[in-house]
């Protein structure tokens, strides 16, 4: 433009985009709860190092799926005004340099959570890249119901972080999973629904790029965010946490209802925008909670044995 030359970023700077940093962090986040709300006391012996090869292994993990749906996707990339600048569509990487990459850390990753954390843990991290990439992305120009596939690659995270300390599935695993699962429906609804027309232009199927008044975009928010209610509950239920955060749960859940019917009250850019960023509050509130309040499921088994017994209260 003018004859004016780009900075091309910093080698840094692009495996971040790549990366997607921001993203893994919140994986790592999810992931760091499950493994710390999961049945093994804290602080026992090997209790930290596993928990730092998990949220490591599990990292590589979510920056392998991230750099291989890029390359998947550097076409479409190109078409959206917020995804442009991405370093494929922008020439600042190779296609085939980050798909070696992405395969070697992917790989890398999962054989980390093996050695150092359980099998099931990496077992669940290498499903959820290859859903990522190769379910998720491919639907995501076909059907609105890719976004119930990335909900649940997002939900699998705090999954790899319990599987990590304890070797096996139990109830408060498949809490995690439920809560996770729920809280991005809403939360991704209404970031689509601010992108809208980025997303028609580059050829994705999103609800709301085909909801021109956004009447079905909003009751689909409300009703999930009306879901989030009991979903967060199933926590303390299952002995994960305790009925402080209970109490966290019902307010936030509440709170994120109420924002997602002013939504459907109002389809408007401001409305979305104010339900969006206060999902984006509404998960480290409850993680936090659930983190503080820990209930009192507990584990006599040896950790990594698979073998678990819980004792909940009331039961």
């Amino acid at each position: 433009m003018g004859g004016a030359a780009t900075a091309s970023p910093g080698h840094a700077a692009v495996w971040s985009q790549l990366s997607k940093a921001r993203l893994s962090a919140l994986v790592l986040l999810t992931t760091a709860v499950g493994y710390v709300v999961a049945p093994w006391p804290v602080g026992a012996e090997g209790w930290w190092p596993r928990l730092l090869w998990t949220c490591l292994g599990t990292g590589m993990a979510a920056a392998s799926a991230a750099m291989l749906n890029q390359v998947a996707e550097k076409r479409r990339d190109a078409l959206m005004r917020r995804t442009a600048g991405r370093p494929l569509p922008a020439g600042h990487a190779r296609p085939v340099t980050v798909f070696v990459v992405g395969v070697v850390v992917g790989y890398t990753g999962c054989a980390l959570l093996a050695m150092f954390s359980t099998v099931l843990a990496a077992s669940f991290a290498a499903v959820n890249i290859l859903l990522y990439v190769l379910l998720y992305t491919p639907l995501k120009p076909r059907t609105t119901l890719n976004t119930l596939v990335g909900a649940v690659t997002g939900a699998i995270p705090p999954v790899i972080g319990w599987t990590a300390a304890t070797g096996t599935m139990a109830p408060g695993a498949w809490a995690l999973f439920g809560i996770l699962f729920v809280w991005q429906l809403p939360h991704f609804l209404a970031l689509a629904w601010l992108y809208r027309a980025d997303y028609l232009a580059g050829g994705f199927v999103m609800l709301p790029s085909l909801d021109p008044d956004g009447t079905a975009t909003a009751q689909a928010t409300l009703l999930t965010s009306l879901m989030l209610v009991p979903v967060g509950l199933l926590a303390t239920l299952t002995g994960v946490a305790g009925f402080a955060y209970a109490g966290v749960a019902l307010v936030s859940g509440l709170w994120m209802s109420w924002l997602a019917l002013r939504f459907l009250q109002e389809r408007s850019d401001a409305r979305a925008r104010k339900l969006f960023l206060a999902s984006l509050a509404y998960l480290p509130i409850l993680l936090g909670a659930m983190v503080l309040d820990r209930g009192s499921a507990v584990t006599t088994a040896t950790p990594g044995e698979g073998v678990m017994i819980l004792e909940v209260p009331g039961q």
